[in-house]
């Protein structure tokens, strides 16, 4: 037997409302996050900067799409099964697949938002 005593019931309520707390506050802190890397990338993105080189089968092409017009960033897209210099572009660029993105002239294979901030960020 243990002579230590076992916790009520209101430390136990007080402990889970805690919990609670910290991850509705880390829920909302992750979202604000999200929300600024859009804004950045909208604020660096000036037309011509960002072309998208996607495919029609692509699910993640229509996130970064979404993304993209969501945040009003400026870019433009060519679709490979469509557009026979944009699979030429494509097939140049030696990338398993879409989406591929060329920012500023260099390359960015896949989609991410930090990834593309980034890209954006560094010096021309």
């Amino acid at each position: 037997m243990s002579d230590t005593p076992a916790p009520s019931r209101r430390s136990l309520v007080g402990l889970a409302v805690l919990v609670l707390v910290v991850a509705g506050a880390t829920q909302w802190w992750a979202r604000h996050a999200k929300a600024q890397v859009g804004t950045e990338v909208a604020r660096l993105a000036a037309p011509g900067d960002i072309r998208m080189l996607s495919s029609e089968t692509c699910s993640i092409c229509l996130v970064a799409r979404q993304w993209l017009q969501q945040h009003e960033v400026a870019f433009s897209e060519c679709i490979i099964e469509r557009d026979a210099a944009c699979a030429r572009d494509m097939a140049a660029t030696g990338a398993p697949g879409t989406p591929v993105f060329l920012v500023r002239g260099r390359l960015l294979v896949g989609f991410s938002p930090q990834r593309l901030r980034d890209h954006l960020q560094r010096p021309a």
